[in-house]
């Protein structure tokens, strides 16, 4: 029997197109950078790309989608609208065996979306317009949505207003009072900036796991380097573990630390989704009980699998 996990994130439609570095400039974007824009900044940019691929996304809608490809048991609660893009949103997950609770109701917002532009170097530069998205609430997330799953996996960007604090907070303790294992994901050095003394506290007092790469690690900590970093985390008794591109990846565990080698790929395609796939891999192996050797491999190879493709999907 498949242990379920459900994730709690920003329901994101991704509209994903090609584009050159002076696309960028000229929109003055930062390469790599995470940037949340109004409607109109939306509208515009959309007007001025060609689209290569639409498809349900959202860094931990992502995940679960991934975890459906490994056969796990994956569910996601994200808001949408009942609008063109929730319907598609919906579709887009149900499709590929993500269960996706959240009842759709009408709202005064469209549905969440972002632009991510690849350009040839493969960086994805993401331009969010988080629409009704950001405004999950407590009152959207029922103990019966939590209750049947081992784990419950929450995205960073989440965090970012009053409501959503509330929400996870709720998710939390529904989780803590059954024994439900919490885990999160970082999800960009900017949130952690924006929120470092929570994501701290969250740490200390309620999560499991917390995923994040080497930058967003040491944004946390407020060292300048990972050693640093996992000499603080080790005393927190968690389980942390710390992405770090081509160098591969490790974790830390019982004040232990496991080393992996990344999986060299010949082509690098598209960044997009390689953390996520790789909190895919890991989480899918621990709700199986593997070792933390195994965990970290399986994320390394859904990682490697995921930049050889455009987008964040592996079907």
């Amino acid at each position: 029997m498949n242990k379920k996990i459900l994730g709690i994130g920003n329901a994101i439609v991704d509209v994903l197109a090609k584009v050159d570095d002076e696309f960028l400039i000229k929109n003055n974007l930062i390469k790599g950078s995470m940037k949340l824009i109004n409607k109109s900044e939306f509208d515009n940019l959309e007007k001025n790309i060609r689209i290569e691929k639409i498809v349900a996304g959202g860094s931990v809608a992502n995940t679960m989608a991934g975890i459906a490809y490994l056969k796990g048991a994956p569910s996601f609660i994200g808001k949408v609208n009942s609008d063109k893009f929730g319907d598609l949103y919906k579709k887009s997950l149900e499709d590929i065996n993500v269960k996706f609770p959240y009842i759709k109701k009408d709202e005064s917002l469209p549905t969440g979306t972002s632009i991510i532009l690849i350009t040839p170097d493969s960086e994805r530069t993401m331009c969010t317009y988080l629409g009704v998205s950001s405004y999950l609430s407590a009152g959207d997330i029922s103990a019966n949505n939590i209750l049947d799953h081992e784990m419950i996996f929450l995205e960073g960007y989440l965090w970012d207003k009053g409501a959503s604090e509330k929400m996870f907070k709720h998710a939390i303790n529904i989780a803590k009072q059954n024994n439900i294992k919490i885990a999160m994901s970082l999800s960009d050095i900017f949130c952690v900036t924006r929120h470092k003394q929570d994501f701290y506290d969250l740490l200390k007092n309620d999560l499991n796991i917390l995923i994040g790469n080497e930058n967003e690690i040491n944004e946390l900590t407020g060292k300048k380097n990972l050693l640093d970093s996992i000499n603080q985390l080790k005393e927190f008794n968690k389980i942390i573990v710390i992405t770090r591109s081509d160098k591969g990846s490790l974790a830390i565990k019982d004040n232990e630390i496991v080393n992996c080698e990344s999986i060299k790929v010949d082509k690098v395609l598209d960044l997009t989704g390689a953390g996520d796939l790789f909190a895919a891999g890991f989480l899918k192996e621990y709700l199986d009980k593997s070792d933390i050797k195994k965990c970290l491999t399986t994320g390394s190879i859904t990682a490697s699998k995921i930049i050889q493709k455009i987008g964040a999907r592996l079907e």
